[in-house]
């Protein structure tokens, strides 16, 4: 029989929903780490700027920089200057806005953030997109640089904006 219940039919079907399974199961995990190498390397470069200064505008592949408006007489990095900094000392471009970083790489569930990872806040649901992006720690903290007034450090990723989080570098092209 080879009607639209056969047994070869059925059993057709099934292999094929294995094999697609299994490609798609190896397949997952190698792209949600394939930037894991660049990721750490990011996340080093991020914690030596600990303590620099927050500027609004400012830094980016070059490192800290004169930022523009509040931060105009201040050297230092505002959030995605300090992450764009990060992913340049490890070879990947991401972009120099957060709303450029956060489709720098491929989204990830919360569950699955490693040390490396961007993640981004949206403090204005009138405004699409994020508003704040730093740099995971691991599962619970982040580097980032915080706002006027304040310096690159670590603080906890548990806030009421989490917006989600990205791995950058796949298919991006390198600095």
């Amino acid at each position: 029989m080879t009607g639209r219940g056969s047994p070869a039919r059925v059993l057709t079907y099934a292999l094929a929903c294995v094999l697609a399974y299994v490609l798609h199961a190896q397949a997952a995990p190698a792209a949600w780490s394939a930037r894991s190498a660049a990721g750490s390397i990011a996340l080093r470069a991020a914690m030596e700027m600990i303590g620099v200064p927050y500027s609004w505008g400012g830094g980016g592949v070059r490192g800290p920089g004169f930022g523009i408006g509040k931060g105009a007489g201040t050297k230092g990095f505002d959030c995605s200057g300090l992450t764009e900094y990060a992913y340049a000392r490890a070879g990947a471009a991401i972009g120099t806005t957060s709303q450029e970083q956060w489709r720098s790489g491929i989204r990830l569930p919360k569950e699955l953030i490693e040390p490396g990872d961007l993640v981004f806040f949206d403090n204005d649901r009138t405004s699409p997109g994020p508003e704040h992006v730093g740099i995971a720690v691991d599962a619970t903290t982040m580097v980032h640089a915080p706002y006027t007034g304040a310096f690159v450090r670590t603080d906890r990723l548990d806030r009421s904006d989490f917006l989600g989080a990205v791995r950058p570098g796949v298919g991006r092209s390198a600095v």
